[in-house]
């Protein structure tokens, strides 16, 4: 254990640092270190586990994952929060690697030999496209174990969602043609600081078997068209993908029916028709 006196509340390092939430970077801080340490426990015992952490601020979220006795490699865009988090590496000595960019620009198999978890509360503005990222790996099972990410409820219920629901979408089926997904717990908006103008909520996904034969660049290519006229029927919406409309009639699906209507199992047998 660290002999150095005990961290500051995190309140305090905003002051001290004077830190603020950066909109244009999607940043919002969690305070509440009950809180926190439920977010940590979501993925299972952490002790000697690996953790890819992105937008820690001033470390809230990373504190419990240490606590909780995993090695956390961090990203950081904003140099602000950098000397905030040097604080918390040197808690935890060798523990804690913060990395200064661009999350989407990091290649994860650089970073890690050894399986890993992803654990944060993602910037709003790059919380998707993170998603698809690592949901679009070429090795499957990838070497991330499982994702513990917060989203705007909103988008979280459509990482979830079931068909025929208003949440059922293009990352309803990119999630879960390759995942297990289930909402974890919801985070009230008067938890952050400054508080969002939406509620949140933490999402879970672990790897499962992927289907055979199934191409994610054709799959995410089909829901995209599919989606982008949710309320149209299937010959209408995917006339303009190449081979779609035969492959309807391939895999037994009405060509009639509304996007929304159509499983995961049914799109990805598209896509494999496609693919």
């Amino acid at each position: 254990m660290s002999k150095l006196p005990p961290l500051p509340p995190l309140r305090n390092v905003i002051k001290e640092h004077g830190l603020s939430a950066n909109k244009a970077l999607g940043q919002n801080f969690l305070f509440d270190t009950q809180l926190l340490s439920r977010i940590a426990a979501v993925p299972g015992d952490l002790q000697g586990q690996y953790i890819f952490e992105v937008g820690p601020g001033p470390g809230g979220l990373t504190r419990a994952l240490l606590q909780a006795g995993a090695t956390v490699i961090a990203v950081e865009r904003d140099a602000r929060c950098l000397p905030a988090l040097a604080q918390v590496a040197d808690y935890f000595p060798g523990q804690l690697t913060v990395i200064n960019e661009d999350a989407l620009k990091i290649d994860l198999s650089t970073l890690f030999d050894q399986p890993f978890h992803i654990v944060s509360n993602l910037p709003y503005n790059i919380g998707s496209a993170l998603l698809i990222k690592w949901l679009s790996e070429p090795q499957w099972p990838p070497r991330w174990q499982s994702l513990t990410l917060m989203f705007q409820r909103e988008v979280a219920e459509r990482i979830v969602g079931a068909e025929s629901t208003d949440a059922y979408g293009r990352l309803s089926i990119l999630a879960q043609w390759r995942c297990d997904a289930k909402l974890a717990m919801n985070v009230h908006r008067s938890a952050f600081t400054p508080p969002p103008k939406v509620m949140s909520a933490i999402v879970h996904l672990t790897p499962k078997s992927q289907p055979e034969g199934v191409d994610f660049k054709t799959l995410e290519m089909l829901t995209q068209a599919a989606f982008s006229q949710r309320r149209k029927m299937l010959r209408q919406s995917l006339k303009g993908v190449p081979g779609a409309i035969d492959a309807l009639q391939a895999a037994g699906i009405d060509s009639a029916r509304r996007p929304e209507t159509v499983s995961v199992a049914e799109f990805v047998a598209l896509a494999r028709l496609l693919s």
